[in-house]
């Protein structure tokens, strides 16, 4: 009997997916479950695992996009397993054919050339000219006898701009994924469909470096998972998004949603681009908590795990380009959301603190908000907080206990 397997609806709103790669052939034999490929939708990339075993028929091609419930293979489910273990039946031999008989043509007849051995070759003096100047003596056009390239030709040439050089000048052509496609409308939408404005400010990072070199060793110890920064940045954002809920708001239609919970996205970089998946409930997590959770969903990330609905909703982002070395940017809303924080690397620079000029850790940090619901006074208020609590972590996010915080 022959199986028909459908594509099934990796999540809600989704009608559509792309053959990324199948991860079998035609003719291979496969177990119930085994992923046979890996599917791209606009959100993740997800694997498409085997509904029975059989010897399996593709019925559509890597690259192929197909809509959700349609055939994309075929398993026959009364085929035997071939013996050996080895999923690919054995070949079939073909009788030999028939030699054929080959009918020779005649090569075709080189024209004749007029030029010689001299055509283009630079004599020894205009070659070490040629050299200095770096141009290839192909690019020169000899006026000596047969068409030998003088002294004078190279003095006299020239590099045009935008001359080929000795090097390679190869090229590549890829289709891009659906999900790379689908980010890429969603970030030009974000544009157009917005008033996009960023703040800054700077952030010094002392406090909260001092905090880890003191705790991170016992932290680490106890907990299983390191002290890092995006404990204290996810819960400097839970405190100012409560300060500020505009900024933790969204635009539908004509009417603005507010949200009395914090659900903040993480991008973290996975093995087909950026992903963002969604720390739930941040503002119910301690620093385990939310160190637990950022290195759980970085994993699943990774390795190609994460699912459609751990990267659905959220209601603020937080991106850290200074993993990379950025030092600083204007992050892109994480759209249907209205606003996000871009963290950038940390470098030490002189600052004024207490009169007196100090070489501190600082960071620069970035918020970029949708000027249509958040204003400018909420949007610099925001980010002020932010920089009040990272700076003041104790006060602001300890409460004053750093022992119970971090469950020490």
């Amino acid at each position: 009997m022959a199986l028909e397997m459908k594509v099934p609806s990796p999540g809600e709103s989704i009608t559509e997916v792309e053959i990324a790669q199948w991860l079998v052939e035609s003719g291979d034999y496969v177990e119930k479950d085994q992923a046979i490929a890996e599917v791209d939708s606009d959100k993740a990339t997800l694997e498409l695992p085997a509904e029975a075993s059989g010897v399996i028929t593709l019925m559509a091609e890597e690259g192929d996009a197909v809509a959700v419930g349609q055939v994309v293979c075929l398993i026959d489910t009364d085929a035997a397993k071939p013996e050996g273990g080895d999923s690919k039946p054995a070949p079939v031999t073909e009788a030999p054919k028939a030699e054929e008989k080959k009918v020779e043509t005649p090569a075709p007849v080189a024209p004749v050339k007029t030029e010689t051995y001299a055509t283009g070759t630079a004599s020894p003096a205009a070659k070490k000219v040629l050299a200095e100047k770096g141009i290839d003596a192909s690019q020169v056009q000899g006026t000596g006898r047969d068409g030998r390239i003088t002294k004078a030709d190279a003095l006299d040439a020239k590099p045009s701009m935008g001359t080929p050089g000795l090097g390679g000048r190869g090229e590549s052509r890829k289709k891009l994924s659906m999900l790379r496609r689908k980010v890429a409308e969603r970030l030009v939408s974000v544009k157009n469909e917005t008033a996009m404005l960023t703040t800054f400010n700077e952030v010094d990072m002392q406090p909260i470096f001092d905090l880890r070199s003191q705790y991170k060793e016992a932290f680490k110890s106890k907990h299983g998972v390191s002290l890092g920064f995006m404990s204290f940045f996810t819960l400097a954002c839970v405190r100012a998004l409560q300060m500020y809920p505009a900024v933790n708001s969204m635009i539908d239609g004509k009417e603005m949603i507010s949200y009395d919970f914090q659900d903040i996205s993480i991008a973290v970089s996975g093995p087909k681009g950026l992903m963002v998946p969604v720390i739930r409930n941040a503002e119910n997590l301690s620093f385990r908590g939310v160190e637990s959770e950022v290195k759980r969903l970085a994993i699943r990330a990774r390795e190609g795990q994460i699912t459609v609905d751990e990267m659905t909703g959220g209601t603020f982002t937080i991106t850290n380009g200074g993993v990379f070395g950025s030092m600083l940017s204007t992050p892109i809303i994480n759209p249907p959301q209205s606003a996000i924080l871009g963290m950038h690397n940390i470098v030490e620079r002189p600052i004024v603190r207490d009169g007196q000029i100090v070489v501190a850790p600082i960071m620069y940090v970035a918020l970029s908000y949708d000027h249509r619901i958040i204003d400018g006074k909420e949007s610099v208020g925001f980010l002020v907080a932010v920089k009040e609590a990272l700076e003041n972590p104790v006060e602001l996010l300890m409460d004053n206990n750093v022992t119970r915080a971090l469950e020490l």
